[in-house]
């Protein structure tokens, strides 16, 4: 099942399992926005990674005096949400813990991710809720894969990535699907990148403070896509190398993979956020198309 969301610009399809941004069209134009998931490269489009970002050192973590195992990402992007608002502009879904989860990640939790229409935007707002007994650990992020390129007449090698502050971000790389914070170096965000599939041959990572902004756009187009964000610490950029997708994810996270030196404990985990019981955690970004 899907809802649909629309205003004069835009028209947003949304899947109710993983509460998933699966479509986002231009009125005017026509033109689709988000991959539309050929398993042949890639079979989502713009998955909430909850309660983990990226990968855990042998799929496992441990808590409290307990080891539990969780696949890259998390559960909530093949979990079913409950529509729980649905107007013509705005939609809100809902996750809450429940056995299965529970078996996997030992929090009582509620997380409404929302979706809302503003002229040629929309904003992707996440919000968690400990609703348990204890504090509670957790990681949140967006996966969003746009179309590259936008246009049938125009090549990948088109397009080109720019920032927003155009300033030099911290870059940490990947050993495998690890984190080696050993060699953290200055990523060359001071100036743009031209997309090129042999760029990815691991996800670009970098650290990320205040407001930023990623617009992929190209010289021989008038048409591109922006996602920005306040204070989310990370951001992954990637496309499947040695594929050569037509798409390239721009990925905002309040959290990341395991580090190589990880310890496993959930609670000295990179980037992991705390949440009091009774407490929210409230973050979102948002994709302008143009």
């Amino acid at each position: 099942m899907t809802v649909i969301i629309e205003n004069e610009f835009l028209v947003a399809t949304i899947a109710e399992v993983g509460a998933e941004l699966i479509s986002l069209k231009s009125k005017k134009t026509q033109l689709e926005y988000i991959w539309q998931g050929d398993p042949a490269y890639w079979g989502r489009h713009a998955p909430v990674l909850f309660p983990i970002v990226g990968r855990l050192k042998e799929d496992k973590y441990s808590y409290d005096g307990q080891t539990y195992s969780m696949s890259q990402h998390g559960f909530a992007r093949d979990s079913l949400f409950e529509v729980i608002q649905h107007g013509k502009e705005l939609a809100s879904f809902s996750l809450k813990s429940s056995k299965e989860t529970k078996k996997q990640y030992p929090f009582d939790f509620e997380l409404i991710l929302s979706y809302e229409l503003i002229e040629e935007s929309v904003i992707v707002s996440y919000q968690v809720e400990n609703t348990g007994t204890k504090e509670m650990y957790f990681s949140i992020g967006g996966h969003p894969a746009f179309n590259v390129p936008l246009e049938k007449n125009l090549s990948f090698d088109d397009y080109y990535l720019t920032f927003t502050p155009l300033k030099s971000r911290i870059q940490l790389p990947l050993e495998g699907p690890y984190i080696d914070l050993d060699h953290k170096t200055l990523g060359q965000t001071n100036t743009s990148l031209d997309l090129r599939h042999e760029m990815f041959e691991d996800a670009i990572i970098f650290e990320t403070k205040g407001t930023n902004s990623f617009t992929i756009t190209s010289d021989e187009s008038e048409h591109g896509v922006t996602l920005s964000y306040k204070n989310m610490p990370y951001v992954g950029i990637w496309s499947p190398y040695p594929k050569e997708a037509p798409f390239v994810c721009i990925e905002p996270w309040c959290g990341i993979a395991d580090t190589l030196k990880s310890n496993g404990n959930l609670k000295d985990k990179l980037g992991i956020n705390q949440l009091e019981t009774n407490q929210l955690f409230n973050t979102q970004y948002t994709i302008s198309v143009k």
